[in-house]
């Protein structure tokens, strides 16, 4: 039997992360895939709740501190680099566990998808238009031109506005047919940790607060200059604000807090439109690891 592909996914503060290290040492000869976009980058650690070196088991880690916090982060150029992983991994004989909550670099890992190419001269345009007449005004125009896109991208989130409206500029197809539906290109198992959500806001403001405590604020001012993606990362962009001295200390927590809870819902809302994640009720970290084992007790030996 094909050993599968082991996908962890869900929204963030779920232990997606310490449940895979845990899951990697049930199953030995293991190797984890990270598809957390924030994760690529170089020194952002505490903002994205990375594991620390020396606290992942000996266990190898792919796709962690590949970017520098001054490049763009980019979902084809990650699928290439990710997808090359990947075979290594199988071509070791080892289990392959791919973690993380940001659903497209998931999909563009583990599902057929293809990614249309950009045109610097459109997507210049619509970076002028964006200046210009705001998110709002892109994003009315993405309704107009693909309903189905437009209902699916939140208008705050531009950067997609703007890709979406640039593939529809250039290929003439709607951004919505760059996203077939879900289909595995290989045999993968995906689970999905979940939580309530007032037990996952509790660990959320916990978070918050702790990334403040632990030196998440110094960590960004020693960064520098940040690229377009990685200043929108949740609590980086709120580091950068109480920096400029637009925010207080508790102000920036809450804020924090708040992005983190609004990105948990979407992340949340994403997975659960696929109805091949196979849900774990994360309450009790020993308890959901047992699940996902017996899950996988058919490629068991």
């Amino acid at each position: 039997m094909v050993r599968p592909v082991i996908a962890v996914v869900g929204a963030t503060a779920t232990g997606k992360s310490q449940l895979a290290l845990a899951l990697a040492s049930v199953l030995g000869h293991a190797q984890i895939v990270n598809a957390d976009a924030m994760q690529l980058y170089q020194g952002m650690d505490i903002g994205t709740a990375k594991v620390p070196p020396g606290e992942r088991r000996g266990i190898p880690h792919h796709q962690i501190d590949v970017l520098d916090p001054r490049q763009d982060a980019s979902v084809a150029a990650y699928q290439h680099h990710a997808r090359a992983d990947l075979a290594r991994v199988r071509e070791a004989g080892d289990w392959a566990i791919v973690v993380g909550g940001s659903g497209l670099y998931v999909r563009a890992l583990l599902d057929d998808l293809d990614f249309p190419g950009t045109d610097p001269a459109v997507r210049a345009a619509l970076e002028a238009r964006l200046a210009a007449d705001g998110a709002d005004a892109l994003h009315r125009d993405l309704a107009a031109r693909d309903p189905a896109a437009a209902a699916r991208i939140d208008p705050r989130n531009v950067r997609r506005v703007v890709r979406a409206l640039e593939v529809v500029m250039v290929t003439g197809r709607p951004f919505s047919a760059a996203l077939p539906p879900p289909a595995h290109h290989l045999p993968t198992v995906q689970f999905g940790l979940r939580l309530p959500w007032e037990l996952l806001d509790e660990r959320i403001a916990r978070r918050s607060a702790g990334m403040i405590a632990e030196g998440l604020v110094e960590e960004v001012a020693n960064l520098g200059p940040l690229s377009r993606t990685a200043a929108r990362a949740t609590g980086y962009a709120q580091a950068l604000e109480f920096l400029a001295g637009r925010a207080g200390e508790a102000e920036t927590i809450e804020a924090i807090a708040l992005a983190t809870r609004q990105l948990a819902r979407r992340q949340a809302k994403w997975f659960r439109r696929d109805d091949r994640t196979r849900w774990i009720d994360a309450s009790d970290p020993d308890a959901a690891l047992a699940a996902v084992v017996a899950s996988l007790a058919p490629w068991l030996d």
